[in-house]
């Protein structure tokens, strides 16, 4: 708006000239400034407030939608969604957009999968009906850290993860077992992967037997087949920051507390509502006592 720019320059142009340049009158502007701000822009204001605090808390990763949610359900502030990117663009805040994974999936043409039987349908009725996990690496100048994951398909919750500097069985061994010990698998519960040799090994087909957990794997080269894990690992590598770490151990600080911290208690996700996973597990337990 013209009135602003002359606001702004006032300490170094004189008054006068910028309004014969700008083609306004003095008296319009004087007006304009004494009258002050509107309701409408002061609301505006501390809306804009609220939105840089929630994009920042996000890390700078949230897009309006995300951002909306948030205002709404964990403020209980009421405005539309247009009105939440409008003053995201007015004050050049925006999301991230994730980048596209490289696979690590070297698949044992030996070994036998395990029959599909998700169908690529990433929903569950209850929490630890239904879980997919992956692979991830990160790089350090001590060499590469691998991330093994558990992720819950109903309330999207990491419910166990593992690290290590290799890629054997034991990766993906240790991060389900840390899923069962904290009672996150029912009984015949499905685990979804794809067909990496550390999945299809008799190692983690044992343990998965012991379990109780049933093994079902997609196709190899389709990352369709798993798509809430590759879209997990995505997530992770957009917002954690594309970097080297200078040690295995800060790598896995910063893991340890995007997952911890940012990822299970405050990120809200499109799939379940925009609620945050905690939040949906909470929803979950709470159903039985509504009923």
């Amino acid at each position: 708006m013209k009135y602003r720019l002359i606001l702004a320059e006032e300490a170094h142009h004189e008054v006068s000239l910028m309004c014969r340049v700008l083609g306004v009158s003095r008296a319009g502007y004087y007006a304009w400034k004494n009258r002050g701000e509107s309701r409408r822009q002061r609301e505006d204001a501390a809306l804009a407030e609220k939105i840089r605090a929630i994009h920042s808390g996000s890390r700078g990763t949230y897009g309006s939608p995300r951002v909306h949610a948030e205002l709404r359900q964990g403020h209980g502030v009421r405005c539309s969604r247009k009105r939440v990117a409008r003053l995201m663009r007015e004050h050049d805040l925006v999301g991230v957009h994730r980048r596209r994974r490289r696979c690590l999936t070297k698949q044992d043409t030996q070994a036998a999968p395990a029959p599909d039987l998700t169908g690529r349908d990433f929903t569950a009725e209850r929490p630890g009906e239904k879980l997919v996990g992956d692979i991830t690496y990160l790089p350090t100048e001590e060499g590469w850290l691998y991330l093994a994951t558990v992720l819950d398909l109903a309330t999207r919750k990491v419910v166990g993860y593992s690290m290590a500097e290799h890629l054997r069985a034991e990766l993906v061994c240790d991060a389900i077992r840390a899923a069962a010990g904290r009672g996150a698998l029912a009984e015949q519960a499905i685990f979804h992967s794809d067909r990496g040799t550390q999945y299809t090994s008799a190692q983690f087909r044992t343990l998965c037997g012991q379990l109780g957990v049933r093994q079902s794997m997609g196709r190899v080269g389709s990352c369709f087949d798993n798509a809430v894990a590759e879209s997990f690992f995505a997530s992770l590598k957009t917002e954690i920051g594309t970097r080297i770490w200078r040690t295995r151990a800060e790598a896995r600080a910063a893991v340890f507390e995007w997952i911890a911290v940012h990822y299970n208690r405050r990120r809200r996700h499109s799939s379940i509502g925009y609620l945050t996973p905690e939040e949906a597990e909470h929803r979950y337990r709470e159903q039985p006592l509504a009923a």
